[in-house]
C-alpha cells in the first residue's frame, strides 16, 4: 500500500473505530479559567475529548495509545482570526496577480495550510482572497488536504478604488468597472448584493475594507471608504444570512462608522482614538491587532523595490504604530481577539503575535485566551473549540515549556492534534 493511503487508513481507523489516546500532561492550560494545571491525563476518543483525569492514568484497553507529555505544556489548538491562505509576501506579489491562475494559487494555499497547522493553529479565519479559500476549506473538511479548520470571508468588500478593489494599480484599459459580483460596493443596493454574492459563493463571514490600506496600490491608508448607510446595509444583510462582519480599518473615522453599524471585529485599528475605544467597549466590538503584520511591512518597506513606490510611505508610517495602539486599547479595556494577518508575513510564524502582545502589556495567559476561548466564541464554536474539556473537539497542541513562564516557547510547537488526528509529534 502506498504511504499516503496507509496514513489515511491509519487515521481513519484511529478516529472512527474508537481507538483511544491518553495524553499524560505535565502541565495543562485551562483556558476557561486562566490556570495552569499539573499532572493531568486527557483521554481522546475519536474526534472528541472523552474525559480529563487527575494524575497519569493508564489505558483500560490494550489498543489505546499513550503519549508522554509529562515534561511539556499542553493546551487547546490556537485560532488565528486574520490570515490570507492564498498568498504570502514576496517582492513579486504584485506581478503574480497577472501571472498566477487559480490552480497555481491553490497549490500554494495547500502548502500554506499545512505550515499553519504545524505551527499550532488548528483553526483560522481567512479574511479575503480570490475564492480559492472556499475550495481549500472544503478540501480540508473532506480530509483531502492537511490544514486548519477554515472560516472564510471569500472576497473582501471594497468601494471603487478602495483597499480591496481588485483592479487598483492596473492600467486604465484593464481596470474595467468591477461591481458587487467582484466585491465592489458603491451604494446601499450594491452592499446588499455583494453580501448575498459572498453567501452564494460559500463565505462564512463578511469582510469590508472600511478605510484605505497599506499594501493596496492606492494613495491613502486611512480615509473612510464606505458611507455609514452602506456599512449598515452590509451588516444587516449579513445578519439575515447568518454571518458576522469584520472590518479592515486603519483610520479612525472609518472605524467609528463600522463599530456604530454593528461590525464585530476591527482589524488593525492603527489610528484608533480614545473615543473609538469607548465605542468598541460600548458595542462589544473586538480589536484584532495584527502586530506582526505591522512590524513586517515596516521592515520590508526598507528594502528597495520590495513594495511599489506608492506603498512604501504608508508602510513606514502605519506599520510601527500598531503595537502601541494595541497597548492603549488593551489597557483601556477594549475586547481583544487574536489575529495576525499572516500572508503579509510568512505563514507558520503566526505565533510571533503572542510575543508582541505580551511585550505591549498583555499577560501571556490573556493572549492565549484571546487565541482560544475568545476566538471560539466569535466563531460561534465555543461549545466545540477553545478549551480542553469533555465533549469538545480534540484540537490539542503542546510546547516544550510553559508559555505563561516563557512566551518564546510558542515559536516551537512540538505536537499538533486536530479533530483527534495527530499531525505532528516531535
Amino acid at each position: 500500500m502506498k504511504k499516503g493511503l496507509l496514513l489515511s487508513a491509519l487515521l481513519y481507523t484511529a478516529v472512527f473505530f474508537g481507538q483511544e489516546t491518553y495524553l499524560h500532561c505535565g502541565k495543562l492550560i485551562d483556558t476557561r479559567n486562566g490556570k495552569v494545571l499539573t499532572r493531568k491525563t486527557i483521554i481522546v476518543s475519536g474526534t472528541t475529548i472523552k474525559s480529563i483525569a487527575d494524575g497519569f492514568v493508564d489505558p483500560t484497553t490494550p489498543d489505546s495509545k499513550v503519549l508522554d507529555f509529562t515534561n511539556k505544556t499542553v493546551m487547546p489548538g490556537w485560532i488565528d482570526m486574520h490570515v490570507h491562505v492564498e498568498e504570502e509576501t514576496n517582492p513579486n506579489r504584485y506581478l503574480e496577480e497577472f501571472t498566477q491562475n487559480d490552480a497555481d494559487i491553490a497549490y500554494v494555499a495547500q502548502d500554506i495550510a499545512k505550515r499553519t497547522l504545524m505551527a499550532g493553529f488548528t483553526t483560522v479565519r481567512d479574511l479575503g482572497g480570490s475564492g480559492v479559500n472556499v475550495a481549500l476549506r472544503n478540501a480540508i473538511n473532506k480530509g483531502l488536504v492537511i490544514g486548519p479548520r477554515i472560516f472564510t470571508a471569500e472576497k473582501a468588500l471594497a468601494s471603487t478604488g478602495g483597499h480591496a478593489d481588485p483592479t487598483n494599480g492596473y492600467r486604465k484599459d484593464l481596470m474595467g468597472n468591477p461591481g458587487p459580483k467582484e466585491g465592489v460596493v458603491n451604494s446601499i443596493d450594491d452592499a446588499r448584493q455583494a453580501v448575498r454574492q459572498r453567501y452564494k459563493n460559500g463565505a462564512d463571514w463578511i469582510k469590508i475594507t472600511a478605510t484605505g490600506g497599506v499594501l493596496s496600490v492606492a494613495k491613502s491608508s486611512g480615509n473612510p471608504q464606505f458611507t455609514q448607510e452602506e456599512i449598515e446595509a452590509i451588516v444587516a444583510t449579513a445578519k439575515d444570512y447568518g454571518m458576522k462582519v469584520a472590518a479592515h480599518a486603519h483610520g479612525d473615522e472609518g472605524m467609528q462608522r463600522a463599530v456604530k453599524a454593528g461590525v464585530k471585529t476591527i482589524e488593525h485599528g492603527t489610528e484608533m482614538s480614545e473615543a473609538t475605544m469607548d465605542l468598541m467597549i460600548k458595542y462589544n466590538a473586538y480589536l484584532v491587532p495584527t502586530i506582526t503584520a505591522g512590524k513586517t511591512v515596516a521592515e520590508k518597506a526598507a528594502i528597495p523595490n520590495y513594495y511599489p513606490d506608492l506603498v512604501v510611505p504608508k508602510a513606514l508610517a502605519i506599520g510601527p504604530r500598531i503595537q502601541g495602539t494595541f497597548a492603549k486599547a488593551y489597557k483601556k479595556g477594549v475586547p481583544i481577539a487574536f489575529g495576525t494577518d499572516a500572508g503579509v508575513f510568512k505563514h507558520g510564524e503566526n505565533a510571533r503575535e503572542f510575543i508582541y502582545m505580551t511585550e505591549a502589556g498583555m499577560p501571556a495567559m490573556k493572549a492565549i485566551q484571546a487565541a482560544t476561548t475568545t476566538n471560539a466564541m466569535l466563531l460561534d464554536m465555543d461549545k466545540q473549540l477553545g478549551v480542553i474539556e469533555p465533549g469538545y473537539l480534540a484540537d490539542i497542541i503542546a510546547t516544550d515549556a510553559d508559555p505563561t513562564q516563557d512566551i518564546n516557547t510558542v515559536l516551537h510547537v512540538t505536537f499538533v492534534m486536530r479533530n483527534g488526528v495527530i499531525y505532528k509529534n516531535e
